[in-house]
């Protein structure tokens, strides 16, 4: 196999992993508690990836350990609780689409904190996805999955501030981008860990397909999936890399239809198309721009 090949085969594999990531997700919460699992699965994810640090000539000394800590809490205690709260409280495919319009969170946080001027592409892009959060949400209506739709949105919403904070903690000392992950998860997988410890729940089963289901999500997720990233934004252009996250939700969703039945209406779907075209608008302008979108911990 020619060498050029293989980050190109990364992206694929990892798109697969992170987009079926989802389905593993809904079936592990048939087992545990959503805050049990997020504390689980973050915690042995992080100390998956960092024995690798040194053996793949990452820095594996922590540095700015408060700033690491204020991190943690929000990019892996916020985001991946919310998003595992959501996935247990509602239809897969729709929460992975909520989640996933994190990039416009993104850039009104950037206008707002950091004085970023949108552009053209940047403001159709937010008219879109907001339309179609609308559309998903329909705040004008009650509904069982109003619980869950609101906390996919958080989730979201919580991934785009810790990205304002990386990027501020990055143009103040940059540090290696594995090393910061993998000691935000750590650090953030504490205050899963206080949360769960809190929170009552059905103790977790240990049957079989759990301890599949926990080991797809922590290592190959978490731990694999993060080496992967690295790897092919050391090989490809971070906005070529970017677009691949488009595939993500769209996976979550069919496998959704295919493996659990989900049938998201009508109007749904057309929120979903209209976050689809925004993200598919912020993926060609961070490619025009030669800027990354990074995903964030653990795409479960």
């Amino acid at each position: 196999m020619p060498v050029e090949r293989l980050p190109v085969i990364a992206l694929i594999v990892l798109t697969l992993i992170w987009g079926y990531s989802w389905i593993v997700l809904k079936i592990a919460l048939r087992y545990a508690g959503p805050f049990d699992f997020a504390a689980l699965r973050t915690l042995l994810g992080a100390l998956c990836l960092l024995p690798v640090l040194p053996f793949t000539q990452h820095p594996f000394r922590p540095r700015r350990l408060m700033e690491l800590f204020k991190l943690g809490l929000v990019q892996t205690g916020a985001f991946v609780a919310l998003s595992v709260w959501a996935v247990a409280e509602g239809a897969v495919g729709r929460a992975a689409v909520l989640v996933f319009a994190m990039p416009f969170w993104t850039i009104v946080f950037a206008w707002v904190f950091l004085d970023e001027r949108l552009r053209a592409p940047q403001w159709l892009a937010a008219g879109l996805a907001a339309t179609g959060l609308i559309l998903i949400l329909q705040p004008w209506q009650l509904s069982d999955s109003v619980l869950s739709k609101w906390l996919a949105v958080g989730a979201g919403v919580a991934w785009a501030a810790s990205a304002i904070m990386v990027k501020r903690l990055q143009g103040r000392d940059p540090m290696d981008l594995l090393s910061l992950t993998a000691w935000q998860m750590l650090l953030g997988s504490l205050s899963l860990i206080v949360i769960a410890w809190f929170v009552p729940s059905p103790p977790v089963t240990w049957s079989l397909t759990f301890v599949a289901a926990l080991t797809f999500n922590a290592i190959a997720t978490n731990a694999i999936g993060w080496l992967l990233w690295i790897y092919v934004l050391h090989h490809l252009p971070a906005g070529a890399a970017s677009m691949s996250m488009l595939a993500i939700p769209v996976i979550a969703i069919l496998a959704s239809w295919l493996q659990l039945g989900e049938r998201p209406p009508a109007i749904e779907l057309t929120g979903m198309l209209l976050i689809g075209i925004a993200l598919l608008l912020l993926s060609l302008d961070a490619l025009n721009q030669h800027r990354e979108m990074t995903p964030p911990v653990g795409l479960e």
